[in-house]
C-alpha cells in the first residue's frame, strides 16, 4: 500500500514503492535468514526494517542494513529446529484438536531406521537392482520381500493420486562436473500449490527455489520438470533423499559418497588434428568406473570415445580418437562427489583447406610413465598419512585436555574479579565493534570487505548497497564462550581489531528505457494456434542474465518457445498458443548491481467453453417454460454476445433453433405446448467468429456380426472454414428415445468409420455422427438404417485362393491336409474316402474356419479319394483331394532286343513287381550309342513292357536301359547287351545322261513403249547346251558392236538397254539364239512417244 502525503507531487518526484519484496522464509536454527528488497522513489526512500514480535536489535554481525533510505514491507521468518520433521507437527496438531489427513502418515520423528530405509529405496528402485539392495541390506526372504512390496506399491499409489495426476521421469541423484548434484522428477500436481519438501533420512531440509549462493540446496521448476540440486558437495551429503508432495513420499533416492579423491588429476591435451587424445588420472581409492563429461555432456563408449580402467580400477583413461576442431573445449572426470577438468587443444598447424589424413599417434599418453610413479607415491602417502593421524589423534586428546583445564581457571579468575563488570565490558566491546559497518555513497560506492585482526573470529562481514538495493541479514547467536543464546557479541570473543575498507564502485544495474518498458506493459492479444512476439530494450553493465517467465514458471527454448538475446535487447516468441497460455509474462534482468522486472499480459482469444449446468427451472406452466443457467467457466477471453437455445421435443430425433436470446443466462420459451417434454442445448456466441461444421451422410452398415457393427460415413459438405478434427457418434437401441454415445468425448474418431463393439446379440441398433471442428462438435446426422447384432447367414465356402488336389505321401511318413472355410451358422463338418466315411485311424480336427484331416504313419492302403463335406442351413459345399501312399518302385526285370523290321529295334522288358499294386507305375527307356557315348532318353511314361526304337543305323553299336517310375521317382535301371547291324553298301548302276539340246526361249520378249528421251530396257530368257550364240537386231540390223545399245547375256538372261530413247530407236527388235544343234529367234516392237503425245495424254 502507498500513502501519498501531498495532493500533487512535484515535477520529477515519485512516491515509494516495491519493485522486489522480501520473501517468507523457512529456515533451520542455527542458519542465515537473508531478506532482500528492491524499492525506488524519487527523493530516495529511507528504508526501516521491524519486526511483528520483539525489537530487531541493529548489530553489524547479526543484521545488515543502509541508512539511506526508508520504505516499509512485511514478510514471515519461520524457524524450525535440528531435525525438524513433520509427523511432530502433526501430531501436536493432533493433540490440539485438528483433523490430520490420511495421507499424512509417515513417521519423521527420528532418523529412519535401516529397515525403514530399506522399503523406501525399493519403493522407487528399478526391477533390475532388487536383488542388489537385498543383498547390501541382508534380504533373504526375496519372494516375501516381493510380497509385501506390491501390497506398499498399491498403497502408495493410492496416497500419491491424491496430490499427483501424473508422474513420470525419475532420475536418482546423479553427481554433475561443477561440484553439484541434482535429482530430477517429471511431475503433473492435481493443485499447483502444493508444497514440496526433500527430506534427508527423514530429516527435513531447507530448500529454497531461488538461485542463491548461501543456500545449499535449491529447487528448480521448468515446466512439469522439477530439479533439485545439491551445492558444495562433501561426505556429509551422503544419505537416502525423499521427495514429499503434501505429506505423502513421491520419491527416494539413495546417495552414496565413495571414499574416494584424485592422487593425480587430468592434465591439458594438445593434439594435432586427426590424431587421438588421451586423458588420464590416479585414484586414491578403486572404483570399478568413474563418469567422464566432454564440453558439460556425459559421455560414453563409442567409435568417438573410449573409456577403459586398469586392473587395480586406479588408473583410468579417457580416449578421444580422431580429434576435430568441434572436439576441443573441457574435459572433466568425476569420481564419486570429487572432479578435476582439463582443456582438449587440437591445433592444425598446416591450416591446409582440405581433411588431413588419420594420424596413428597419441596426444598424451606421455603421461603414462607419471602416472604409474604417481600411483606408487599415493600408495607411500596413504601410509604416511594413517601414521600423521594417529599422532594427530593423541596430540588433539592432549589439547582437549589443556583447554580444560585452562577454562577451570579462567572461570575461578572471573569469580574472583566480578562477573557484572566483565559482561558490561563485553557488551562495550561488542557495540564499538558493530559501528564499523559503514556507508558511502549509495551510487558510487559500496562495502566490499571487512578485516578483522589475527585473533578475530570467523564469519564477521558486512554488506554495502547498491543502487538501490538493501539487504538485511540474521546470524546464530553464541556468548563469548560459545555457547548458543549468551548475551555477549556473537562470535567476537577474544577480538582485538575490526577494519572496515571502501572502494569506489560505479553501480550500473541493468534498467529499461520508459517508452520501451510501456509498449512492453500492453497487453498481448492474439488467437488460439497463433504466435505472440514480446521484445524489449534494456541498459546496463554486462553480464546481465536475462530470464523470461510465464505465470511465475522460467522459459526456456523449446519447440514452441523460441528466446533470443542481442545486445541490448532480448525477445521472446511463442509459438501455437493456446487459451491455456493466457497469464503474465516477465522479464528479468540480473547483474552484480541488481536486477530489475517488468510484467505483460497475454490474452489468447479461443472458443468459450460450454455454460455452466444443470439448467435451473424458474417457472413451467401451460404458457411457457422459464430456465436459468450458469455462464461458462471460460468466456475465450472475450465478451458473451449471445446464447444460442436449441430444443427437442422428446421422442423425435430433431432440434429447433430458437436462436440468438442475449447475453442474459436467462430465457422463458412460450412456444410450447402443454403436456409436452422438451429439452433445451446451450451455446455460447462470442466475438471470434465460430462456425461450426455440417452434418456428415448418415452412416453406412459395412458389416455387422453378433459382437460388432462396422460403420462408415462422408465427411460434412460444409466444414465450418476448418479442417475436421474428428467425429463423435451415438447408438441407439430400437424402440428407445435416448441416444448413449459409442466413443468417449475426450476420443474423438480420427477416421471416416469406425468399428462398434459395444453392442448385443440380438439387439437391433441406428446410428448417427457429427463432425468437430476447433469451434466445437456440429449438428448430427440423420439416423442410419437400423441394423441387428448378428453373424449373417452364408452359405459354406472355401476360402483357400489354391488347394491341391492332388498328394503324394512316403509309406510311413504322415499326410496332413488342412482347409479353411467360412460360413454362418456354424456348419457341420464331414470326412469320407471313397464316398465312405473314414476309419479311426484317421484324424479329423475342426476348429472355426479350419479343418484338418491327419493320418499319423500312411500305408498303400490308405491312397484313396478323401472328401470334405461342410453343410449348414444354407447350403453345403464338397471338396475332393486324391491322397496316394506310395515308395520308390523296384527295377524291371530282364530286357531283351529284337529287330523285327530293318533299321529299328524292339526292346522289351519284365514288369516290375510293384506294377501290379501301382496303377501310375510306367516306365522310361534311354539309349546309347558307340559314337556319342551318352545315355539319352527316347521313351517315357510308357505303361506296357515293350517299346521299339526307330532310326537304328548299321554299323554302330546300341546299348539300352529301362527305369520303372511313380510319384516318389525312378527305380534302378535294367540293362540290355550291345546290339550291333552289320554295315553294307549297294552301289546301283550308273546310266549315261545326255544333257544337249537346241536353243529355246524361256522367256520371250515383251513389247515396249517408251517416252522419248527415257531409257528402254528389254530382255528374255534362252537355254540350250552348248551355249547359244545371242544376236540382237533392230530391223535386221545387229546391234552388238553399236555402241549406243548395251548388250548383255548372263546365264541364258539376254538383256538390252537403251539409255536415251529418240524416234530413230522405234521398230522390230529381234533376238537370235544359235548352237550347233539348231537356231531359236525372239522378236518385238518399241514404240516411242513424243513430247507432243505425252502433253495430250495428260
Amino acid at each position: 500500500m502507498i500513502t501519498q502525503f501531498l495532493e500533487e507531487l512535484p515535477e520529477g518526484k515519485t512516491t515509494p514503492d516495491f519493485t522486489r519484496k522480501p520473501i517468507a522464509l523457512t529456515i533451520q536454527e542455527g542458519k542465515h535468514a537473508f531478506f532482500k528488497a528492491i524499492v525506488v522513489g524519487d527523493p530516495q526512500p529511507i528504508v526501516t526494517w521491524e519486526r511483528a514480535s520483539g525489537e530487531l536489535l541493529f548489530h553489524p554481525n547479526v543484521c545488515f542494513q543502509s541508512t539511506n533510505s526508508l520504505a516499509v514491507c512485511t514478510a514471515v521468518l519461520n524457524v524450525i529446529e535440528v531435525g525438524f520433521s513433520m509427523t511432530k507437527q502433526l501430531q501436536k496438531a493432533k493433540m490440539e484438536g485438528g483433523v490430520l489427513k490420511d495421507s499424512l502418515k509417515k513417521n519423521f520423528d527420528k532418523p529412519m531406521e535401516a529397515e525403514e530405509k530399506v522399503w523406501e529405496i525399493l519403493l522407487s528402485a528399478d526391477k533390475k537392482d532388487y536383488e542388489r539392495i537385498c543383498c547390501d541390506f541382508g534380504i533373504t526372504d526375496f519372494r516375501g520381500m516381493l510380497k509385501k512390496l506390491t501390497e506398499m506399491k498399491k498403497e502408495r499409489e493410492e496416497e500419491i493420486a491424491q496430490f499427483i495426476s501424473h508422474i513420470g521421469t525419475l532420475k536418482p541423484v546423479e553427481v554433475k562436473d561443477d561440484d553439484c548434484a541434482t535429482i530430477e522428477l517429471d511431475m503433473d500436481l492435481v493443485d499447483s500449490g502444493s508444497k514440496i519438501y526433500l527430506y534427508k533420512d527423514g530429516v527435513m531440509v531447507p530448500v529454497t527455489r531461488e538461485e542463491s549462493d548461501g543456500m545449499k540446496h535449491n529447487l528448480k521448476q521448468v515446466g512439469n520438470k522439477y530439479i533439485f540440486t545439491i551445492k558444495n558437495l562433501g561426505k556429509d551429503d551422503a544419505g537416502l533423499y525423499s521427495v514429499d508432495v503434501g505429506g505423502v513420499n513421491v520419491f527416494s533416492t539413495e546417495f552414496k559418497v565413495p571414499e574416494v579423491d584424485f592422487a593425480v588429476k587430468i592434465q591439458e591435451v594438445k593434439a594435432e588434428e586427426r590424431e587421438d587424445a588421451l586423458f588420464q588420472c590416479v585414484l586414491t581409492s578403486p572404483m570399478n568406473e568413474i563418469k567422464w563429461y566432454g564440453k558439460s555432456a556425459l559421455l560414453s563408449n563409442s567409435e568417438k570415445h573410449e573409456i577403459t580402467a586398469s586392473e587395480d580400477k586406479l588408473i583410468h583413461k579417457l580416449i578421444v580418437r580422431d580429434c576435430l576442431p568441434l572436439d576441443a573445449g573441457i574435459y572433466a572426470a568425476v569420481a564419486g562427489i570429487k572432479s578435476c577438468n582439463a582443456w582438449l587443444i587440437v591445433e592444425d598447424p598446416a591450416k591446409k583447406s582440405k581433411k588431413s589424413a588419420r594420424k596413428t599417434t597419441m596426444a598424451g599418453a606421455e603421461l603414462t610413465e607419471k602416472m604409474e610413479i604417481a600411483k606408487k607415491t599415493q600408495a607411500a602417502r596413504e601410509a604416511l598419512e594413517a601414521a600423521a593421524q594417529a599422532e594427530e589423534e593423541a596430540a588433539k586428546k592432549a589439547r582437549a585436555e589443556a583447554k580444560a583445564a585452562a577454562k577451570a581457571a579462567a572461570k575461578a579468575k572471573r569469580a574472583a574479579a566480578g562477573k557484572d563488570g566483565a559482561v558490561r565490558k563485553s557488551k562495550k566491546k561488542g557495540a564499538d565493534a558493530g559501528t564499523a559497518s559503514g556507508s558511502g555513497n549509495e551510487a558510487q560506492a559500496g562495502a566490499v570487505g571487512v578485516g578483522a585482526g589475527k585473533n578475530a573470529a570467523p564469519g564477521v562481514g558486512a554488506a554495502g548497497s547498491a543502487g538501490g538495493a538493501h539487504g538485511s541479514g540474521v546470524a546464530g547467536s553464541t556468548d563469548a564462550a560459545g555457547t548458543p543464546g549468551g548475551t555477549g557479541g556473537p562470535g567476537i570473543a577474544g577480538v582485538t581489531a575490526l577494519y572496515v575498507y571502501f572502494f569506489p564502485l560505479v553501480s550500473d544495474p541493468p534498467r529499461f528505457d520508459a517508452e520501451e518498458l510501456e509498449k512492453f506493459k500492453a497487453t498481448v492479444t492474439v488467437k488460439k494456434g497463433h504466435k505472440a512476439t514480446f521484445k524489449i530494450a534494456y541498459v546496463g553493465r554486462e553480464p546481465i542474465k536475462v530470464q523470461w517467465y510465464l505465470e511465475g514458471e522460467e522459459l526456456s527454448d523449446e519447440s514452441n518457445i523460441k528466446i533470443e538475446h542481442s545486445e541490448g535487447s532480448s525477445q521472446l516468441l511463442l509459438l501455437k498458443l493456446q487459451r491455456k497460455d493466457s497469464g503474465e509474462v516477465k522479464i528479468k534482468l540480473k547483474n552484480e548491481f541488481g536486477s530489475v522486472e517488468a510484467c505483460t499480459e497475454l490474452n489468447v482469444l479461443d472458443k468459450p467453453t460450454p455454460p455452466m449446468g444443470p439448467l435451473e427451472i424458474v417457472e413451467a406452466s401451460s404458457s411457457g417454460i422459464e430456465f436459468k443457467w450458469k455462464p461458462p467457466k471460460d468466456s475465450g477471453g472475450c465478451k458473451i454476445q449471445n446464447y444460442i437455445l436449441e430444443r427437442q421435443q422428446i421422442g423425435r430425433n430433431t432440434w429447433k433453433k430458437v436462436g440468438p436470446i442475449g447475453p442474459v443466462a436467462l430465457y422463458k420459451d412460450t412456444d410450447v405446448d402443454h403436456g409436452r417434454r422438451y429439452c433445451y442445448r446451450i451455446r455460447v456466441e462470442t466475438e471470434i467468429a465460430i462456425t461450426y461444421p455440417g452434418p456428415p451422410s448418415a452412416p453406412k452398415v459395412a458389416s455387422a456380426f453378433k459382437d460388432c457393427i462396422n460403420l462408415t460415413w462422408s465427411p460434412p459438405a460444409d466444414t465450418g472454414g476448418t479442417n475436421i478434427l474428428g467425429y463423435n457418434l451415438e447408438k441407439r437401441k430400437k424402440g428407445s428415445n435416448l441416444w448413449g454415445p459409442v466413443n468417449p468425448h475426450n476420443e474423438i474418431i480420427q477416421a471416416k468409420g469406425y468399428a462398434v463393439k459395444d453392442v448385443v446379440e440380438g439387439i437391433e441398433y441406428e446410428f448417427r455422427v457429427a463432425a468437430i471442428n476447433n469451434s466445437g462438435a456440429g449438428e448430427f446426422s440423420t439416423p442410419s438404417e437400423f441394423i441387428f447384432a448378428r453373424d449373417p447367414k452364408m452359405r459354406p465356402r472355401f476360402t483357400d485362393a489354391k488347394v491341391k488336389s492332388f498328394m503324394v505321401v512316403r509309406a510311413g511318413n504322415s499326410a496332413r491336409f488342412n482347409i479353411n472355410f467360412e460360413a454362418s451358422p456354424w456348419p457341420e463338418v464331414i470326412w469320407l474316402k471313397d464316398g465312405a466315411p473314414v476309419s479311426k485311424k484317421v484324424t479329423v480336427s475342426n476348429a472355426e474356419g479350419n479343418s484338418q484331416l491327419l493320418i499319423a504313419s500312411a500305408e498303400r492302403s490308405d491312397t484313396g479319394i478323401y472328401t470334405i463335406i461342410v453343410k449348414n442351413i444354407v447350403g453345403q459345399e464338397t471338396f475332393s483331394v486324391e491322397i496316394r501312399v506310395t515308395d520308390e518302385p523296384k527295377p524291371p526285370g530282364p530286357v531283351e532286343l529284337d529287330e523285327n523290321v530293318p533299321g529299328t529295334v524292339t526292346v522289351s522288358w519284365t514288369a516290375s513287381p510293384d506294377e501290379k499294386r501301382d496303377d501310375r507305375l510306367h516306365y522310361m527307356v534311354t539309349k546309347r550309342d558307340s559314337v556319342k557315348r551318352s545315355w539319352h532318353t527316347i521313351a517315357d511314361r510308357i505303361f506296357n513292357n515293350k517299346f521299339t526304337a526307330c532310326n537304328i543305323l548299321p554299323g554302330r553299336e546300341y546299348q539300352f536301359r529301362v527305369y520303372a517310375k511313380n510319384d516318389m521317382g525312378s527305380s534302378k535301371h535294367s540293362e540290355s547287351a550291345k546290339w550291333l547291324i552289320p554295315f553294307t553298301v549297294n552301289m546301283p548302276e550308273s546310266k549315261p545322261c545326255d544333257l544337249q539340246c537346241a536353243p529355246k526361249f524361256i522367256v520371250p520378249l515383251k513389247q515396249h513403249t517408251a517416252p522419248q528421251g527415257y531409257e528402254c530396257y528389254m530382255s528374255c530368257a534362252v537355254k540350250g547346251d552348248p551355249t547359244p550364240h545371242v544376236t540382237w537386231l533392230r530391223n535386221s540390223i545387229s546391234l552388238n558392236t553399236d555402241t549406243n545399245y548395251f548388250v548383255s547375256n548372263t546365264c541364258g538372261v539376254c538383256s538390252l538397254l537403251i539409255l536415251k530413247v529418240g524416234s530413230k530407236d522405234t521398230g522390230e527388235y529381234k533376238v537370235v539364239a544359235e548352237n550347233p544343234l539348231g537356231r531359236a529367234e525372239c522378236s518385238t516392237k518399241l514404240t516411242v512417244r513424243g513430247k507432243s503425245e505425252l502433253g495430250s495424254g495428260l
